[in-house]
């Protein structure tokens, strides 16, 4: 990096698989003091071609070809396009270099810790350009020390680091092993029909990272029967919602204390999190309390009214991992309000006891007839029913309601397909009011996913927007 001209305060992106390489390159950096931007796996030229112009980024680090995709061909023609960008394939090893060259290591102060840029996250929108949330390694830190205590983590610990390093719950899993001395399970990309096997040969101790993974183990758990990972501790989980059925089958089939999930978003990641001494209820039902302690979260009800503990409004955060803000400062004044709290576009509310619950978010809720009806409410009565693997409730154009609600399952292994008619009655005598039901349903091989594990809920509904209605 260093003969290639990079200093601190250099823009590096890197593009790369969860790989040793990757986390060697992100330590790399951090020494020089360059400013790292890691990309996600699913971008393509479009979007990391605005990426890089907006964060004029001096050096891409891509792999060659990975999962089909010729990522050092696409790095070269955007090279080609901005001048001063140049490209490092990182397919064969990274280069060596000589450490004497550097410049002495400097512990850095304190306030150059909480305040210099470091880091650039880009959250994928699905219909604009990617936002570049500005993060320090002290924003980092704050997230990262959060979680390991929350989940007791020591040097014991084998982390299954399955989520893309490139996501900013990638790179504090990374911190999270420097700040404990866990030791990381490194898989490129996640495949359960080999990476289980992985995982449970090195023995994993916490099985990461979310809804999707967690639901692959507990598949793999019911077909191979014995103890998939005898060593396990608990199953940390975020990115996506977790029906709180899964908590309950996870621990009583797979062992550990569960799920042990936490809450947050590129621009403040880890703002909540459950313990592994939390209780069930707290484990299955909520995303845990405010962490670190000097966390603040509000809950808004939409006349920006403070909301009374259990009334839903919208979660806003002011809190020491929060991001300074947006790399395009005219997003700024729309994301914080007059206080200097984050709008997070999530529905929830704080229990008595100060556990976060997130019902969906402010985009997500289907307005039938009037009447709000909310998709996470719905999806949660669902799960559970035997012939489901999994669901995403979606809300539908329709020229009468307005919108009309449309549950799209995934059938359980082995399972007959669910009928509507079995839908609708299971829902019913779960005590879901009639006004709530779902008017459609279709059935998929899988849900499409992002690689943290969200429903791309937009590509559902592009789908199915022209499909008739179930009668």
């Amino acid at each position: 990096m260093w003969a290639r001209g990079i200093r601190a305060g250099s823009h590096v992106a890197w593009q790369l698989p969860t790989s040793l390489e990757a986390l060697v390159l992100a330590g790399a950096l951090s020494r020089i003091g360059a400013v790292q931007n890691p990309i996600l796996p699913i971008y393509r030229e479009r979007e990391v071609g605005f990426v890089l112009r907006q964060s004029q980024a001096r050096l891409l680090c891509v792999p060659g070809t990975f999962r089909g995709f010729d990522f050092g061909a696409m790095a070269e023609s955007l090279a080609a396009q901005q001048p001063g960008l140049d490209v490092l394939r990182v397919d064969g090893g990274l280069p060596s270099g000589d450490a004497s060259s550097l410049p002495p290591l400097v512990e850095p102060a304190e306030s150059e810790i909480a305040d210099e840029l470091r880091w650039l996250f880009y959250t994928s929108g699905t219909t604009a350009d990617p936002k570049g949330a500005r993060h320090s390694d002290g924003t980092l830190l704050a997230a990262a020390r959060g979680m390991c205590q929350r989940l007791e983590l020591d040097a014991d610990d084998r982390i299954g680091l399955v989520f893309p390093v490139t996501h900013v719950g990638g790179v504090l899993w990374l911190m999270n092993g420097l700040l404990s001395g866990a030791a990381h399970i490194a898989v490129a990309a996640f495949d359960p029909t080999t990476s289980i096997d992985v995982l449970a040969r090195h023995g994993v101790t916490q099985a990461t990272a979310g809804t999707v993974f967690h639901q692959a183990y507990l598949a793999a758990q019911r077909e191979r029967g014995g103890r998939l990972f005898p060593q396990v501790r608990s199953f940390p989980g975020g990115g996506a919602p977790k029906p709180p059925q899964l908590h309950y089958d996870v621990k009583q089939e797979l062992g550990g204390v569960g799920i042990v999930s936490g809450y947050g978003l590129t621009e403040c990641p880890v703002l909540a999190m459950n313990s592994v001494r939390d209780a069930d209820e707290k484990l299955a039902h909520t995303e845990g309390r405010a962490c670190p302690a000097e966390t603040e979260i509000r809950v808004v009800k939409l006349d920006d009214s403070a909301a009374a503990p259990g009334q839903e409004g919208e979660v806003r955060v002011r809190a020491p991992q929060l991001c300074q803000g947006y790399l395009d400062e005219s997003l700024n004044a729309e994301a914080f309000d007059a206080d200097g709290f984050f709008r997070t576009g999530d529905l929830g509310f704080l229990d008595p006891e100060g556990f976060i619950v997130i019902t969906g978010r402010l985009k997500d809720v289907i307005i039938r007839k009037g009447e709000n009806i909310s998709a996470k409410e719905v999806e949660d009565l669902l799960y559970p029913h035997p012939k489901v693997a999994d669901v995403a409730v979606i809300g539908l154009p329709d020229p009468a309601s307005g919108e009309r609600a449309c549950a799209v399952v995934v059938a359980a292994q082995g399972a007959e397909p669910l009928s509507f008619d079995e839908m609708t009655r299971f829902l019913r005598q779960r005590g879901l009011m009639v006004q709530k039901l779902p008017e459609q349903l279709e059935l998929r091989a899988e849900l499409p996913r992002n690689p943290t594990g969200k429903v791309r809920k937009h590509e559902l509904r592009r789908l199915y927007s022209g499909a008739e209605e179930t009668p």
